[in-house]
């Protein structure tokens, strides 16, 4: 079958998957995946994948899923052939999702399940082997894309643009390459990241890894829900200090303003598939390790015509919390002037089953890692009233993130 794929070829080949119960109270996902597999987990839930049965188009996915002959024991979310995929910031460029030859998942009540799609694939759950402590990296260069005067720069001739009345809001990315002297290991990294993490959803889909804390969009059956995130302040670890820095941050009008003009749109579009759906008034707080985010959670019930997690997911991406509003005056700004090539940072990242059912996530906290090398990016949403060093103080505070598990000098 060639990498790229079609339902049709699917049904020729005679492709089919057996999804069986396993006794598994042990089960790390992280170890199953290892450094060369696809994850994508919170909490101890989610999936892991190995090897190739299908690559193709996003578009196809539900088509070559349905095309699959499918023996499922288990029947819950995640069950049966699943596509795993990591998809450009852009959404006019070309991605693909993959439908693992072999999955391993654990439900949030404890089931586990192993799917084998195609013969000859793996049965057992052995972990991959992890390298020794001399193969990992222990010498590290970094350096910023952009000068921080030259970043700054930019993020002042946003403001001008947003004053001018182009745009209300444009997200603006940072980079910062690191250079290790052997392989990066993104087990290594992944690992890192679920302990500093807990609360994030870990994810890697070849080469493509990091812990977001932003859900796109999830559904199970009619229930959908998604989560933006919007508005960034740093934590000191004092909780007085924190407890009077939130209340602030709830009270500030500029973030307040950021965050509803995300919510607004994410809202608009998911109204279009929902015959009802939840939209509290008042933000939360969203604490992280580092920083804490202005965060509302979004519910609804999927309409009859409602399509795939994916589909939703296509359909909402590119949110205001990663490219601005209005989105295409916002996208247009950040090809003319961002200087980034963002790949898959940023875009959705996730998964679908054959039944409709899927989380994404955005794809943010990341880094693309090949080899020694590895590109971390960050994003900051400037308004008409943002600064420009404050601004690049935040990207600082979020680079932190997937820093402190790739350098380990």
């Amino acid at each position: 079958m060639s990498p790229v794929t079609s339902a049709a070829r699917v049904v020729r080949a005679g492709l089919t998957a057996r999804t069986v119960r396993v006794d598994a109270p042990d089960l790390d996902l992280l170890r199953f995946a290892g450094d060369h597999g696809l994850l994508f987990e919170r909490d101890g839930v989610g999936l892991a994948g190995r090897g190739v049965a299908v690559r193709c188009s996003p578009h196809e996915a539900a088509a070559v899923l349905a095309a699959i002959d499918t023996d499922d024991e288990v029947q819950v979310p995640g069950t049966g052939p699943v596509a795993i995929g990591a998809l450009p910031f852009e959404p006019e460029a070309a991605g693909t999702v993959v439908v693992p030859r072999t999955v391993v998942g654990r439900a949030g009540d404890g089931t586990a399940w192993i799917t084998v799609v195609g013969e000859g694939a793996a049965t057992e759950l052995a972990p991959e082997p992890a390298p020794s402590p001399g193969d990992r990296p222990d010498g590290f260069t970094l350096r910023s894309s952009r000068s921080h005067r030259d970043w700054c720069r930019v993020v002042a001739q946003a403001v001008d643009a947003i004053r001018a009345g182009g745009m209300d809001k444009v997200v603006l990315a940072r980079e910062v390459v690191v250079e290790a002297n052997r392989p990066i290991q993104p087990a290594d990294v992944l690992g890192r990241l679920r302990a500093l993490y807990p609360s994030c959803t870990v994810f890697s889909v070849e080469g493509f890894l990091g812990a977001s804390p932003e859900t796109l969009v999830e559904r199970t059956g009619e229930r959908v829900r998604a989560h933006p995130l919007a508005g960034t302040i740093p934590r000191s670890g004092d909780p007085a200090a924190d407890a009077r820095m939130a209340a602030a941050f709830l009270a500030s009008e500029k973030e307040r303003h950021e965050h509803r003009l995300v919510v607004e749109q994410v809202a608009e579009r998911m109204r279009s598939w929902c015959t009802e759906l939840a939209v509290p008034e008042v933000p939360s707080i969203v604490p992280l390790r580092n920083v804490c985010h202005l965060g509302t959670e979004l519910t609804g019930t999927a309409s009859a015509s409602a399509p795939s997690a994916l589909g939703l997911a296509l359909h909402l991406h590119p949110t205001p919390a990663v490219a601005g509003t209005p989105t295409a005056e916002a996208m247009a700004w950040i090809a003319a002037f961002e200087g980034l090539e963002r790949g898959r940072y940023a875009g959705p990242v996730g998964w679908v089953d054959a039944k409709g059912n899927g989380r994404w996530a955005v794809g943010i906290r990341s880094a693309e890692v090949d080899g020694h090398r590895a590109r971390l990016m960050a994003g900051v949403g400037v308004v008409a009233d943002s600064d420009p060093d404050a601004e690049l103080a935040e990207t600082q505070l979020k680079l932190q993130a997937l820093l402190a598990a790739v350098v380990r000098p």
